[in-house]
């Protein structure tokens, strides 16, 4: 099975983000991103990476 790519219009798309957030957030390495020409493409499985590794763990042993 192919991997999916996204070039970044779509990654901001698909978190809901301004085009220059990502372009900003790609060149200080927060997304890893393949660059071909002058275009960058995310790959799905690393945006995956990304997406989990940004969730907010719980503090301290507080139950809501």
């Amino acid at each position: 099975m192919e991997e999916k790519y996204y070039n970044l219009y779509e990654v901001a798309k698909i978190l809901k983000l301004a085009y220059m957030t990502i372009y900003r957030w790609v060149r200080k390495g927060k997304i890893p991103a393949y660059q071909v020409q002058r275009q960058y493409r995310v790959k799905h499985s690393e945006l995956e990476k990304f997406i989990d590794s940004s969730k907010v763990k719980p503090y301290g042993n507080s139950k809501l």
